[in-house]
């Protein structure tokens, strides 16, 4: 199956000095892939290599004359950069020319651009941010990540729907275990909202579990396959994950090169602490994908490096390969044709 993505080549810290090659790497590893770098096409063919041949006719540049840079505000890019990369690179997967779009751009302007062309699913009242955290148990789907810092029992109820259409989707699990985000796994725990939520999951056919803890995005008892809470507390809980994998690593470096003794117990250790550095690598989880709406939008780190844009990349194909947007479109419009009928 051919696949097309349109990349924001110019988006992010480190933009076209590290989606161009990341997006060669791609190339190299998936011969049915196509990609269409966005951007300035001055600088794109300056860090292309002079020798295109090994990927014929599957990479092409779109010029694009703007950039929105990271700090801009989303109003004034959307008004004022329509001729930007990010701009580009989305209205390339509404003209059916891209199956999907990947961007390290600045957050709040993606979200505000792909809502602006895109357009919201029937039935889904806000997107949200998905993406996947390291577990004992593998890894778990969490939305939202922030695009909603305030949301309804409704949205929460929405966010599992699509959720649980996409962990379906790329990881193959017929029936999803879905938690919801709590304060405490007692029903008469939490506040109003997440207690509404819970009787419309309850009353689903999802495969609803419950309240989960904070533990269970990485160590709970049980694997949950996807955790549904607000934009304002999973913003903050992957936040405080990022912060606390930064310390362990941190800490660990400065306890081996205390001295002799601790540099030799890391070279003793080193294929453990290797290990555990994939393991719980951000660079192998990068990538974010906006549910909700009418076109696959993925958002990778802003300070993504070489393979964590790679990562995104990856994502864009996987979730476009199955269809994903086609699935949760379907399963949100039965969803309200048994409420309908109810």
């Amino acid at each position: 199956m051919s696949l097309t993505i349109s990349i924001d080549a110019m988006g992010g810290d480190q933009g076209p000095q590290v989606t161009i090659p990341a997006s060669l790497d791609c190339l190299k590893h998936n011969p049915n892939l196509k990609l269409i770098l966005v951007g300035d096409e001055s600088v794109i063919k300056g860090l292309l290599p002079n020798d295109l041949s090994p990927y014929q006719d599957r990479l092409s540049i779109h010029h694009a004359s703007q950039r929105v840079e990271m700090d801009e505000s989303p109003s004034k890019a959307l008004k004022n950069k329509k001729d930007s990369s990010m701009r580009v690179a989305i209205n390339l997967v509404k003209e059916g020319q891209a199956d999907a779009c990947v961007s390290a751009g600045n957050t709040g302007a993606l979200m505000a651009t792909a809502r602006f062309v895109l357009k919201m699913i029937p039935g889904i009242d806000r997107p949200a941010i998905i993406s996947t955290l390291p577990s004992i148990h593998g890894h778990t789907h969490v939305l939202d990540l922030g695009a909603n810092v305030d949301c309804t029992a409704e949205h929460l109820f929405q966010f599992a729907i699509m959720g649980n259409e996409l962990v379906k989707a790329v990881e193959g699990i017929e029936n999803p275990k879905v938690g919801l985000l709590n304060i405490g796994e007692e029903d008469t725990k939490g506040n109003e909202q997440v207690k509404a939520a819970a009787k419309l999951l309850e009353a689903s056919s999802l495969n609803y579990i419950g309240y989960v803890e904070g533990n269970s995005l990485n160590a709970g008892p049980i694997k949950v396959d996807l955790i549904v809470t607000d934009g304002f507390v999973g913003n903050v809980a992957l936040k405080s994950i990022e912060g606390a994998a930064k310390m362990i690593g941190t800490t660990l470096k400065e306890a081996f090169s205390k001295n002799i003794f601790t540099k030799i117990a890391a070279i003793v250790a080193y294929p453990v602490l290797k290990s555990f550095k994939q393991r719980i690598d951000p660079r192998l989880y990068n990538g974010a994908s906006f549910l909700g709406l009418k076109g696959l939008v993925i958002k990778s780190h802003g300070g993504a490096d070489r393979l964590a844009f790679k990562t995104a990349i990856h994502l864009a194909e996987v979730e476009a390969q199955q269809d994903v947007i086609k699935k949760i479109s379907e399963q949100v419009e039965i969803t309200l044709a048994l409420r309908d009928i109810a």
